[in-house]
């Protein structure tokens, strides 16, 4: 679903990463290229003084969205805001965790850069969303913009990088009770792996975001779920404004076993249902399974975990 866009003014320059994360995703994923767009439209609607080349870029954009969201209308990462929230931050996290690994094994390298630059883009992405930002992936989005910028400007000056979080002046890390990284396989598709560590560590304000490898691509994300060394939390937020869940009437809260469960709890059990069916689209049973446990052990004991 590539297609050809109008050049980019220096008016509309803040979009361009993400239409170059875009562009570098229609291949590999268009969900991903899709939510990208839709992203950059937004932002690039709100900026002011525009003229004609300005405005035939966005329109341009929002037919490309036009008719992606119409070849994908069967796809509910595309419609359904719960199911894309879940998968982009899943997709980003994936990037994370990659380039974390890498990183604490001390492999400093353009594509270590890319994923971390990458992962921020796309959790920029994700405040797309009308429920917006848990606080564990605003900490994620931002250690991995200032690792890429980092690492970055420590190859561009001829510096070894130190690897893992930022250190204070005391030389104690910030997340010192931080599990280290479990080790797994590569090339893994964006699923949600069911984990709930502590947050990466605050990095410094002052990171760039340019994209200083522009001509490198992103590292496809790792294959098996793993524990992440900087933290996240699934998506819980509200229902999709879009496609929203039917209410549930309080004569069905109640189980067989005659246990009375709240509105929440039913919600809850819904979304560990679409993770696992998000997780057999790319043929991974492990994580299907445990999210379909949790399902059931929600619905059978009240009890969520």
């Amino acid at each position: 679903m590539a297609a050809n866009f109008p050049h980019v003014s220096a008016i509309l320059r803040p979009i361009q990463h993400f239409l170059k994360t875009a562009q570098e995703h229609d291949s590999r994923d268009p969900i991903v290229a899709y939510w990208c767009r839709l992203y950059a439209l937004q932002i690039g609607l709100k900026i002011p003084n525009q003229g004609l080349e300005e405005r035939k870029l966005l329109i341009a954009i929002m037919d490309w969205l036009e008719t992606t969201k119409s070849q994908m209308a069967d796809n509910e990462s595309i419609t359904n805001e719960v199911a894309a929230q879940a998968y982009l931050e899943n997709y980003a996290l994936k990037l994370f965790l990659y380039a974390d690994k890498q990183d604490r094994a001390s492999n400093f390298g353009k594509n270590v850069v890319k994923a971390f630059y990458t992962a921020g883009i796309i959790y920029d992405v994700c405040q797309v969303f009308s429920d917006g930002l848990t606080e564990e992936v605003t900490q994620n989005r931002k250690y991995a913009k200032w690792k890429a910028s980092y690492i970055h400007n420590c190859l561009k000056n001829g510096e070894t990088p130190v690897p893992g979080p930022m250190q204070t002046d005391e030389g104690k890390e910030f997340d010192d009770h931080d599990p280290e990284p479990q080790p797994g396989p590569s090339n893994a598709p964006a699923v949600l792996p069911p984990v709930s560590p502590q947050p990466p560590p605050p990095g410094p304000t002052n990171f760039t975001t340019t994209d200083p490898f522009s001509n490198v691509k992103a590292p496809t994300p790792p294959s098996e779920p793993e524990k992440p060394p900087g933290g996240f939390q699934p998506y819980t937020g509200g229902a999709s404004v879009e496609a929203s869940d039917p209410p549930v009437e309080s004569s069905r809260l109640v189980n067989p076993a005659g246990l009375q469960l709240r509105p929440e709890q039913i919600t809850k059990a819904q979304k560990y249902c679409r993770w696992a069916e998000s997780a057999l689209n790319y043929e991974d049973l492990k994580t299907s399974i445990d999210n379909l446990q949790k399902a059931l052990r929600l619905l059978q004991t009240g009890q969520d975990g």
